[in-house]
């Protein structure tokens, strides 16, 4: 696995050992990031990895041209390889990790533009984590990957859903739309 493009492109990155990581396939990468150039969501941002795995989403958004990090991870084999991610693409200065789950970070987290959710599939959760972005991230460009689509709040603008073979990316604003669609 590498990073794609940008400061850092072509760059190799460390994979968790064991089976809890799913990392995102290069190509599904390369679609969510030009997705997002496309609504100017990089340039400049910061961005919050919840779920981080290896730290390839967060670390291709900082090559790309976003300003700081956040990445959220629980697993001790993820964080060892973000850890190595990040000291091997000199991105010390722009990132904090954060050992802890993604709910319990949500309570304390303010001033992402960017948030990137790829929990193992068969996560259950949405309602809850995404009602915490509703609250503390409002205006925040949302990017969700998961095995199947994830049912949105009314109050979210959804700005495209995609399936990449067993993955599904859904591209979307937190908090914008007032009284639902």
């Amino acid at each position: 696995m590498r990073i794609v493009a940008g400061t850092a492109g072509g760059r190799k990155l460390v994979v968790p050992s064991g089976e809890t990581t799913r990392p995102t396939s290069e190509r599904v990468r390369e679609a969510i990031f030009n997705s997002l150039y496309s609504i100017d969501a990089i340039e400049g941002s910061d961005v919050l990895d919840l779920f981080a795995g290896s730290g390839a989403l967060a670390l291709e958004a900082l090559s790309r041209g976003a300003a700081r990090a956040t990445l959220v991870e629980t697993d001790r084999n993820a964080l060892d390889a973000i850890y190595d991610n990040i000291e091997a693409l000199g991105f010390d200065d722009e990132t904090r990790v954060v050992p802890g789950e993604a709910l319990g970070y949500l309570g304390r987290a303010d001033g992402h533009d960017l948030v990137l959710l790829d929990p193992p599939y068969g996560f259950d959760e949405w309602e809850p984590l995404l009602a915490a972005i509703d609250d503390g991230l409002a205006g925040s460009v949302v990017v969700i990957e998961s095995d199947r689509e994830v049912g949105m709040p009314d109050s979210w603008e959804i700005h495209r859903v995609k399936r990449y073979g067993s993955t599904v990316v859904t591209l979307a604003t937190a908090g914008t739309s007032v009284g639902g669609k």
